[in-house]
């Protein structure tokens, strides 16, 4: 674990801290600036995560080079692309939902 991926699960918890008290107290600004601060955390934690796999691959590197390089360059594209896009499949829920308290209200 490095200092990307305990950043961004910092960013993530106070991300949804801040979008919790906005959705709370009806700031609809501080709950947004939260969920944003949760993309940002989800995506610095990938981050993070992709270097340790990138470090280890160069550490193993030796046994096959070019297998290991293509099959980790391939798990980090995987792993980032899902990574993001549940992040904006949690997001777009969380907005819907803001959408239709407003829509009540």
């Amino acid at each position: 674990m490095n200092k990307e991926t305990i950043e961004g699960k910092f960013d993530q918890v106070a991300g949804k801290a801040k979008q919790k008290l906005g959705e709370a107290i009806g700031n609809e600004k501080l709950a947004n600036s939260g969920a944003a601060e949760q993309i940002k955390g989800a995506a610095k934690e990938t981050w993070g995560n992709a270097k340790d796999v990138a470090s280890a691959g160069v550490t193993n590197a030796n046994a096959d080079k070019e297998s290991l390089t293509d099959e980790i360059a391939h798990n980090m594209r995987e792993r980032l692309t899902k990574t993001v896009q549940d992040a904006k499949n949690t997001i777009s829920e969380k907005l819907d939902e803001m959408k239709d308290r407003q829509d009540k209200a």
